[in-house]
């Protein structure tokens, strides 16, 4: 019996004789043997059950068999060749559909304005945007590409780094007002605090004297929705940690005030990742690529006010992992 791709190469193997007229001629057109050709055509008509071509010494000729066969053959030797072609297109010139996450307050302040402009570039590509604040495994949930703040965990994914991201502890002036500033972390076990929770403790993290501190914290109101969270810090409600880009705004209004500037962690970085793979479709290539690019411009919006001037220390690629 012939596998599936010896049965490939036999259908264009008798293709190929009836254009060519000749099992010689077709075995000069495939560059292959004269025996070659004969065992090939002879493999598919025992495979069918049915003789294909009357063969004489002078010329050859299609069977009722044959000609409906070869109809048959063309057919899908077309659809294969189609395909081959879209493949090969499509490592070349970004087209299809590509599916990309990030986390939903970032992904809609910065990664989706990008989306849009990518699109516009590309008008080929077709891209489905998953905003979710949880880390998605990329080949579980079909996912192309995704966005991510912080510690990488899957070594299997290449990862491209685009910025780094600052955690802030912010608060309203009105609340600083009645309550006073702290000055030290540990203060703030006396403070107000507006906790994010998640479902986690919730215990903020700095660094005093080049060691890490951990702080527990305590307040009236916990919330598992940033934005909530933010929108009651600057109503006076207390004081909050979080990422740059969920204040940015309101930093730069003056709806909060910076604290605890020189106790901040480490920054945060932030990557665009995507699986490993031997061939990277064009699309998700180009797609890395132009927000690497689109996130290194939007980093003024998310970097607070009196920062900003600070220069940026340039990183290289990590290997991928």
């Amino acid at each position: 019996m012939l596998s599936g791709m010896d049965k490939l190469r036999a259908m264009q193997t008798f293709a190929t004789i009836v254009d060519a007229g000749s099992l010689t001629a077709a075995a000069r057109a495939t560059q292959s043997s004269l025996p070659a050709v004969v065992r090939l055509l002879a493999a598919l008509e025992a495979e069918l059950g049915s003789r294909l071509l009357q063969r004489t010494t002078r010329r050859i000729a299609l069977t009722d068999a044959g000609r409906r066969y070869l109809e048959r053959c063309r057919q899908v030797l077309a659809l294969v060749h189609e395909a081959e072609a879209e493949l090969r297109a499509e490592q070349t010139q970004p087209r299809g559909q590509l599916r990309v996450t990030a986390p939903v307050l970032f992904g809609t302040r910065h990664v989706a304005p990008g989306i849009t402009a990518f699109i516009q570039r590309y008008p080929e590509v077709s891209v489905d945007v998953v905003l979710l604040d949880r880390v998605v495994n990329l080949v579980e949930e079909g996912i192309d590409v995704g966005v991510r703040i912080g510690p990488l965990d899957d070594s299997s994914l290449i990862a491209r780094p685009v910025a780094s991201m600052r955690r802030l502890t912010v608060a309203a002036p009105s609340y600083l007002a009645r309550h006073g500033t702290p000055s030290h972390p540990k203060e703030l076990a006396a403070h107000d605090c507006v906790r994010v929770t998640h479902g986690r403790d919730s215990v903020w993290s700095y660094q005093a004297e080049g060691r890490p501190l951990r702080v527990s914290v305590h307040g009236r109101l916990g919330l598992n929705q940033t934005l909530a969270a933010v929108q009651a810090c600057a109503a006076g409600l207390g004081i909050g940690s979080f990422a740059a880009y969920q204040v940015a705004p309101e930093l730069a209004s003056g709806a909060l005030r910076l604290l605890l500037e020189r106790f901040e962690p480490a920054p945060a970085p932030v990557h665009i990742v995507y699986s490993e793979a031997r061939l990277v479709p064009a699309r998700t290539r180009a797609f890395v690529d132009f927000m690497r690019e689109h996130l290194d411009n939007e980093r003024s919006a998310w970097e607070p006010p009196a920062t900003r001037s600070r220069p940026r220390k340039v990183r290289n690629d990590p290997k991928p992992g």
